[in-house]
């Protein structure tokens, strides 16, 4: 949930997320340190939508949806071997980022009221946050280190739906992927 940061989050806000716990040993201190979203109480992910429905929207027929169109998408591996850089965002470069892409248009074809980044980006680039709004020397001393600690493999089954509460992050479902 790149570009944000911990006084933009607020009560009610949720996101869909995939987690990637492989990478938690390598970008946990740098996340803690350098990604708001971490401090927020975010696992290392690559973000499927951000931000989606307001809580008060999510009920039973939602739930049924996000099951559904989410249901029809297989699941997949991604594999981490570089680092990428986004405006002011030191990043994880999943691939293939495809299935990603895929998963993050159906969900905004469903939903058109909710716009990956609220429509502020015109291309979807999938991509697992590791610092934000650092000088680019800092970034060049994280990137150094990642670079030791790649390449990892992470299967993706499932995408969680992430609400804020107004301190914290938690997961409130998980919606699983179709069998591979």
């Amino acid at each position: 949930m790149a570009d944000d940061n911990t006084s933009g989050f607020q009560a009610g806000q949720t996101g869909l997320i995939v987690r990637v716990p492989e990478a938690e040993a390598s970008v946990r201190g740098w996340r803690e340190r350098f990604d708001p979203s971490a401090r927020a109480g975010v696992p290392a992910h690559v973000t499927v939508l951000f931000p989606f429905l307001d809580e008060s929207r999510i009920d039973g027929l939602v739930h049924s949806a996000l099951a559904d169109v989410l249901g029809r998408h297989r699941a997949f591996d991604l594999r981490f071997e570089r680092c990428g850089r986004l405006p002011g965002v030191l990043h994880l470069v999943p691939e293939p980022g495809t299935p990603l892409r895929q998963l993050t248009e159906a969900i905004a074809d469903r939903w058109p009221e909710a716009p990956p980044y609220g429509g502020r980006f015109a291309e979807i680039i999938p991509h697992l946050t590791v610092a934000q709004g650092q000088e680019d020397a800092v970034l060049e001393e994280i990137e150094a280190d990642l670079a030791d600690r790649l390449p990892f493999t992470s299967r993706v089954s499932s995408v969680e739906l992430i609400v804020h509460d107004g301190t914290k992050w938690q997961e409130r479902a998980s919606f699983a992927l179709g069998e591979s």
